[in-house]
């Protein structure tokens, strides 16, 4: 037996594994014989009682019921604790008291009230820089980032937002708050977009979404000014309220089916509908008589009728594309056609020509331009097929010196700087080129366009003077191109359809204007006397007489 291992006789693990002296006998069933320590009991400990002499400032006694068979730590309560409270002392800097219902039983934090919080106030000390008071209602429990102004904003309404419009207090100023410091201020949002979204993309940037009902030009009172300014758009051609697609196509069934067609019906829906309507009713028409409208149409209608029908049909984007193919088909080139739609339009319209031929044709606009144009007439339409002309920006202090260059690209020098008129024909805004052009009027006593007309000649004559014909007043522009497809002998009905309908449903209305003034007849009298039947009668219809 040696010194700390168990008893034999107990089996392993049973016996104490005190050391054993020989002095005293052991027999396996009392404690080892040690002497008493001093002020300790020499008789064996009674029931409950602690072997144990009690700790220095302990108590002599056992503990009570419930209390806590250990000394208490320094600084703690002798006592046992009360109902519900800690057993443990408190952390230092803590109450020692137990907390209050519904308060936190930790201690504050430095800076931190000791009273439980108010009701919907944080329990948590407030940011260094915030406010020590809870938020007013409606307002955020958040201190405002550095720089910012506080939500919401100074002036806001208190009041909840009108039905259906954002739930954002609409703040006295464009946005209510400061730029963080150094920090550019940004313009406020458009006039009508949703708070806090950016604007969406244009439709038109992809094929497939159509071309915009009404396209973006730009209208009297532009910021720049220029003595003759844009118009206001009047569509002749505007989409009907309370549309039933459904209802159209029984119509248009109705008026094919059988023998003979209903022309004036036919007219009569197609004519007050908009493009993307006609595109629904097509759609209709295919669901519910499982057949294709426009097949229906081309074997009901024939001649020039058809073909306006057809137009009517095709979407916009597509239809112009289909223009650009065919005046580029065949012997020959219609450059008339690719000036009237390549340097006319926006960029957002022309993107969309350009996705739409693409998509038709597997290939690009551009390449094909390339192999049926040259010079400094292809250059132009390229670039204008680039979409790249700065559409917002107008600065009054550049005109005069973009004047000084035009004039010394062509007048003031021998031979013409071609490549000069084009990059700033085609990169300007057109605010920004009635300006130029008033200043080129005032320097030297004639107007640009009358050095294009001395200068220039050819197709690319034809191409700058319609884009200078544009800036200055659009409307007059495709005024002189309908009364062009209807002089002289015969009618050049593919350019006259294509005007009516591409035009009905932008501007229409001011083109019709600009015809009486110019040629002091309407353009309904006109197209009276060139047509005929039920094409006469589509052409009137969309031209709004």
């Amino acid at each position: 037996m040696y010194p700390g291992s168990n008893n034999p006789s107990l089996g392993f693990g049973q016996g104490p594994s005190y050391p054993l002296y020989p002095t005293v006998p052991y027999d396996g069933t009392s404690y080892p014989a040690y002497p008493p320590a001093p002020g300790g009991s020499p008789y064996p400990p009674a029931g409950g009682v602690a072997p144990y002499p009690p700790a220095p400032g302990a108590a002599p006694y056992p503990p009570a019921p419930g209390a806590s068979p250990y000394p208490p730590a320094p600084g703690a309560a002798p006592y046992p604790p009360a109902p519900g409270a800690s057993p443990y002392p408190p952390a230092p800097g803590a109450s020692p008291y137990p907390p209050a219902p519904g308060a936190s039983p930790y201690p504050p934090a430095p800076g931190a009230s000791p009273y439980p919080p108010a009701p919907g106030v944080s329990p948590y000390p407030p940011a260094p820089g915030a406010s020590p008071y809870p938020p007013a209602p409606g307002a955020s429990p958040y201190p405002p980032a550095p720089g910012a102004g506080a939500y919401p904003p100074t002036g806001a309404s208190t009041y909840p937002p009108a039905s259906g419009a954002p739930g954002y207090p609409p703040a006295t100023a464009a946005q209510g708050y400061p730029p963080a410091s150094g920090a550019p201020s940004y313009p406020p949002a458009p006039s009508g977009a949703p708070y806090g979204q950016p604007p969406a993309q244009p439709a038109a940037q992809s094929y497939g979404g159509g071309m915009p009902q009404k396209q973006q030009h730009y209208e009297t009172g532009a910021p720049c000014g220029g003595s003759l300014l844009a118009y206001r758009e009047i569509p002749t051609v505007n989409p009907l309220a309370h549309c039933d697609p459904s209802s159209d196509a029984s119509v248009l069934r109705k008026a094919m089916k059988g023998f003979g067609t209903d022309e004036a019906a036919i007219i009569g829906v197609l004519s007050h509908r908009s493009s993307d309507q006609r595109q629904q009713i097509l759609l209709k028409y295919q669901q519910g008589y499982g057949r294709d409208l426009v097949k229906d149409l081309k074997s009901e209608l024939s001649g020039k009728f058809e073909e306006a029908i057809l137009a009517l049909m095709t979407p916009l984007p597509l239809y112009l594309a289909q223009e650009l193919h065919h005046a580029m088909q065949g012997i020959g080139t219609n450059e008339r056609t690719l000036v009237e739609i390549l340097c006319t339009r926006d960029n957002q319209s022309l993107m969309a020509i350009k996705n739409a031929y693409h998509h038709h044709y597997r290939k690009k606009l551009e390449d094909d331009l390339r192999g049926d144009t040259s010079g400094d007439f292809r250059r132009l339409l390229i670039s204008m097929c680039a979409c790249s002309r700065d559409e917002t920006n107008c600065d009054p202090a550049l005109a005069p010196n973009l004047a000084q260059q035009l004039y010394k690209a062509g007048v003031g020098k021998v031979g013409t700087d071609e490549a000069e008129f084009n990059r700033i024909l085609s990169t300007y805004s057109y605010p920004m080129l009635r300006l130029v052009f008033d200043e080129y009027k005032k320097i030297k006593g004639k107007s640009f366009g009358d050095a294009l007309d001395s200068e220039l000649s050819g197709d690319l004559k034809l191409g700058m003077m319609a884009v200078y014909d544009c800036i200055q007043n659009r409307a007059a522009y495709f005024a002189k191109e309908l009364h062009d497809s209807m002089a002289g002998m015969g009618t050049r009905d593919r350019a006259l359809i294509r005007l009516v309908v591409s035009r009905c449903e932008i501007d229409m209305g001011n083109i019709k204007q600009e015809y009486h003034k110019m040629y002091s007849k309407s353009l309904e009298h006109a197209i009276k006397g060139d047509t005929s039947g039920d094409y006469k009668k589509l052409l009137i219809a969309l031209v709004g007489a």
